[in-house]
């Protein structure tokens, strides 16, 4: 934060700080949940370890991280696909708009080779 003013980063601060620490609907297990989440999504290494230390530290298990971090995999998932569906329109694209050889269980189709 060194690289950011001193009046915007007590801004941040006090954001922060209200918002996660001030009681609210939200219990702080389930703000350090969304922040694990919210952390793998944005990318933030840093935040990422900081809140899953504070999510064990108040009790959070092993499992509940893991659900977190699967519901952040399928957002970024979803970002991929909706980003990709928005460049396929743009560039109209229909690769596989009617291609329905792909077996529902998600095994290769017979005649598609690996």
């Amino acid at each position: 934060m060194s690289l950011v003013e001193r009046r915007f980063r007590n801004i941040y601060l006090k954001f922060y700080k209200e918002s996660y620490y001030t009681p609210t609907t939200l219990d702080l297990k389930t703000k350090e949940l969304i922040a694990i989440a919210a952390s793998a999504v944005a990318k933030c290494e840093g935040c990422l370890e900081g809140h899953i230390k504070k999510a064990l530290s108040i009790g959070v298990t092993k499992h509940e991280i893991s659900d977190a971090l699967v519901v952040a995999i399928g957002i970024a998932a979803a970002g991929v696909m909706d980003i990709s569906d928005h460049a396929a329109a743009k560039l109209d694209l229909h690769h596989f708009e009617d291609d329905d050889s792909t077996a529902a269980d998600g095994q290769n189709p017979p005649n598609e080779k690996r």
